[in-house]
């Protein structure tokens, strides 16, 4: 009975620090705090260098435990990754990932000899470790800091974190064998890259394409989706690893091509991964901070802290510099993908594999992973915002986007019955619009369900619920926000290609004999946008009417408010593609063939 005990003791404080973690996440978000340490200090206080006293040292759990995590972590961001969104910056992404996460561990490796005293591959194996950047801390601290970066940027940064665990995680596996074995050959270490990396993105493809497949096929109850969805990802992940493949990058691949492509419960098993990764980021950080041993860091906390301000102000600079340099970016988006290369969970991590191969030196590694996790955290961390706000990589924040309810139809993939509030200051109050490509279904108001006709006029405080392809969904936003004032052009500019987004189309069918239809006529320019774009409007945005192109040059408040016209004879043959250019389509090509994204 005593053992029954002990095993419910600890199911109670598991239980305890987990909910601990998770209601210490509140205070963290309202004062900015990076939540990942606050899970590592949790951790630390139940340890027993804290008043918790409880004795932590099983490695082998932490690992499992930590694989998990990480698989989960990665697959919940390729599940969230528009391929659409990462294609321009696919390929400085990837040479971060790979050459810069080598040059990051080269240039750190001999600040950790002379300042740890250890061998060439010893100080290696630490700048592997905390080589590569940390998805889950980047994305997190971005979203709780209010940051909006530039598209490119912040694609570049996504991509580039969610594939640079595959090769850190890689390259520290080859340094501990190195370290082991004593034994290796520079052939050996290409050809074992080689296979895990092909093997693992052929089994991340084909695990995507096999999960998309038993979704759309398989009639699971309501409800289960989601748990097998999640269930998959794990068998992809340790299918890969038995076959020595990287099971991380099948994963991140796995996730992209399953949240790429239209699946029942699409909702559902998002909402469902959510909470399993930030669940398991805090069970991961809970029991790494178990792990540390304050008393232990007595004599490397120093040089480790050393080690982190070379990893920050030297290593990753000079690599960012480097593998960014064949690529348009300007010296300032270079400082900050530079400045982001937050460290988390993939450090400490990595760390705690020499601790489960009984390295010599294995604890050293730890302590130095876990100080320059904190010391990234609390610095990179907390001055993020500020960074991008100086360095004019910060859009200006868009207005917070309204309460959007999403149900997904059984049975349909290409719709589902997406809600919103109606607000008084909308654009679907006060000008009616309403893309083409979705329908109004009912209104709920005050507790009654009405369909669209009888709840004519709707009034603000309604639920409107439309139906709408899971893709453009999301479009439906900005119909239902306040719109921005706007600062409307010349009211008299019309007739010499540049027009007020004011102007209706019949005026401008008037001047230009284009035809358009009665009800059609009635709407603005900017009217006209909003409603045949899948999207929010950007400057260049081009919509054909009749023999005509509009192409928007302006926008002010979110609106198009001047409209520029392409006329027939304005046409001209485009540019020959330069070499570059067109086997960047050619790839694109193949992988959208191959992925079916």
């Amino acid at each position: 009975m005593a053992s029954l005990d002990s095993f419910s003791i600890a199911i109670l404080l598991g239980a305890v620090l987990v909910m601990a973690g998770i209601l210490s996440s509140l205070l963290a978000l309202r004062f900015g705090a990076p939540l990942l340490l606050v899970f590592l200090a949790i951790g630390m206080l139940a340890g027993d260098a804290g008043p918790g006293q409880l004795q932590f040292n099983d490695v082998g759990t932490t690992y499992l435990v930590g694989s998990v995590a990480l698989a989960l972590i990665l697959f919940d961001g390729g599940l969230k990754t528009r391929f659409a969104s990462i294609r321009t910056v696919l390929a400085p992404s990837v040479v971060l990932a790979t050459v810069g996460v080598l040059l990051t561990a080269l240039i750190t490796a001999p600040f950790a000899k002379y300042a740890l005293d250890l061998n060439w591959t010893e100080s290696l194996l630490v700048g592997a470790v905390v080589a590569s950047t940390d998805a889950a801390a980047v994305f997190l601290l971005v979203h709780t800091q209010g940051l909006r970066l530039r598209p490119r940027v912040g694609a570049t940064l996504e991509a580039e974190s969610g594939t640079n665990d595959p090769f850190a995680i890689f390259l520290t596996l080859m340094l501990v064998e190195y370290i082991s074995l004593g034994s290796s050959t520079p052939g050996h270490v290409v050809m074992e890259f080689v296979q895990e990396a092909l093997l693992g993105a052929v089994v991340g493809v084909i695990g995507g394409r096999l999960v998309v497949i038993g979704l759309n096929k398989v009639a699971l109850p309501q409800g289960l989706h989601a748990p097998f969805v999640t269930t998959a990802a794990l068998v992809i992940f340790g299918g890969s690893q038995i076959m020595h493949a990287s099971g991380f990058l099948a994963v991140y691949l796995a996730g992209i091509i399953i949240g790429n492509r239209p699946t029942r419960a699409h909702n559902s098993v998002v909402a469902f991964l959510d909470a399993a990764t930030w669940l398991a980021q805090i069970v991961m950080f809970v029991l790494l901070g178990l792990l540390v041993s304050p008393s232990r860091l007595g004599s490397s906390v120093w040089p480790a802290i050393g080690v982190a301000f070379v990893l920050m102000l030297v290593a990753r600079p000079i690599a960012v510099f480097v593998c960014l340099a064949p690529f348009r970016f300007n010296w300032r988006e270079k400082i900050f993908i530079a400045w982001t290369g937050l460290r988390g969970a993939v450090a400490i991590f990595l760390a705690s594999i020499p601790m489960l191969v009984g390295l010599s030196k294995a604890y050293l590694y730890f302590d130095v992973a876990f100080v320059v996790v904190i010391i990234s955290l609390l610095l990179q961390g907390w001055t993020l915002a500020p960074a991008a706000r100086k360095l004019h990589v910060a859009l200006p924040r868009a207005e917070r986007g309204p309460r959007r309810i999403e149900l997904d139809l059984p049975g349909q993939l290409e719709q589902q019955l997406v809600g919103y509030p109606v607000r008084p200051k909308s654009l679907y109050f006060r000008r009616g619009l309403i893309p083409s490509w979705s329908k109004p279904t009912l209104v709920i108001r005050n507790e009654n369900i009405l369909t669209p006709v009888e709840a004519e006029p709707v009034a603000p405080g309604d639920y409107i619920y439309l139906l709408a392809p899971p893709e453009k969904a999301e479009a439906l936003d900005r119909f239902f926000v306040d719109m921005q004032p706007s600062t409307a052009p010349d009211p008299h500019l019309l007739g010499d290609f540049m027009v007020s987004g004011e102007h209706t189309l019949a005026e401008l069918a008037g001047i230009y004999g284009v035809k358009v239809s009665e009800d059609e006529g009635k709407l603005t320019l900017a009217d006209y946008f909003d409603v045949h774009l899948d999207r929010a409007p950007k400057e260049g945005a081009e919509l054909p009417l009749d023999e005509i192109v509009l192409v928007a040059r302006s926008i002010s408040g979110g609106r198009v408010n001047v409209v520029g016209l392409r006329l027939p004879e304005d046409d001209e043959t485009p540019a020959p593609l330069t070499r570059s250019q067109a086997l960047r389509n050619k790839l694109a090509e193949i992988w959208t063939s191959v992925a079916g994204v």
